[in-house]
């Protein structure tokens, strides 16, 4: 871990990154890939120690409301979270001036700032969104390793919808091979359907490979599905779109289920509902 001060910290479209790289561990991180242009080990997180400084800047001078947005490219919620406490002072942040948050994580820590979503939420609107890929919780310690598992994410989302918190799942990505199969995505979206979810992000089931991530996702093959990696190669070469052979009847099954729980599925409008500031705040800051 090293820290900086960073120069800006919110983007063209009012997203941010708190912390660059990422300790979960996850075997396809996209976020390893080479054009991303890491000047550090993934692992050594970059800290951006001033980002709530920028952030109240940035917020203070804006002349509409609007939702932020944080964890699309490193999660807000990674172990240094814990002692740095930099996501909880940026979300007060956003809390004090009443903008919106969107915010997307793969961890449960993320509860430990429940008393300021709910705050964000009754003035505004706070939409978490959590990843979900693999089912079988064995399975998704080998994918996902260091962070917690598929059923402790789902308890929170539970926690969230009993708190009134609008949720997303992202299920993304699928791997070929290892995790697309029916009982995986019909598991998975039993338990959105069980939690209450808003909205499922979905572009297909399968996964991308860019130069950095798949070298490390194809070592990680190696190590925990011998015989794996050869499989890959035989079917995909490096290309960078790696569909699932299963995409077609997956994609159904989703997509059914979705909608005979009233499950917004449509990717589109998830994300125009991720960006979307209530009307009926913007009516009443008139008055």
């Amino acid at each position: 871990m090293h820290f900086i001060d960073a120069k800006g910290i919110l983007s063209a479209s009012n997203g941010m990154n708190i912390y660059r790289g990422c300790t979960h561990g996850c075997i396809y991180c996209d976020s390893r890939s080479k054009c991303y242009s890491f000047t550090h080990e993934f692992e050594d997180i970059e800290v951006k120690q001033n980002a709530p400084e920028l952030l109240e800047k940035a917020l203070r001078s804006k002349r509409k409301k609007c939702m932020i947005g944080t964890g699309s490219m490193c999660d807000p919620y990674m172990h240094c979270e814990d002692t740095l406490k930099l996501t909880r002072r940026c979300i007060e942040i956003i809390d004090y001036y009443e903008f919106g948050l969107a915010i997307q994580t793969k961890s449960n820590k993320i509860l430990r700032d429940l008393d300021l979503l709910k705050s964000i939420n009754k003035k505004t609107k706070c939409v978490v969104q959590i990843t979900l890929t693999t089912y079988d919780e064995s399975l998704c310690k080998i994918i996902e390793p260091n962070v917690c598992t598929t059923k402790e994410r789902v308890e929170a989302l539970k926690v969230l919808r009993d708190n009134g918190i609008p949720t997303v799942v992202w299920l993304s990505p699928i791997l070929p091979f290892i995790n697309d199969t029916e009982d995986n995505i019909k598991g998975i979206l039993d338990y959105c359907v069980e939690a209450g979810v808003y909205g499922i992000i979905c572009f297909g089931m399968g996964l991308t490979l860019r130069e950095g991530n798949r070298e490390y996702f194809y070592n990680a093959l190696d190590k925990h599905f011998p015989g794996m990696k050869q499989k890959y190669h035989d079917r995909y070469g490096y290309a960078y779109e790696l569909p699932s052979e299963h995409n077609k009847e997956l994609m159904k099954l989703f997509i059914d289920i979705c909608k005979a729980n009233d499950i917004v599925h449509d990717v589109d409008a998830c994300f125009e509902y991720l960006h979307e500031f209530p009307d009926k705040y913007e009516q009443l800051s008139l008055f």
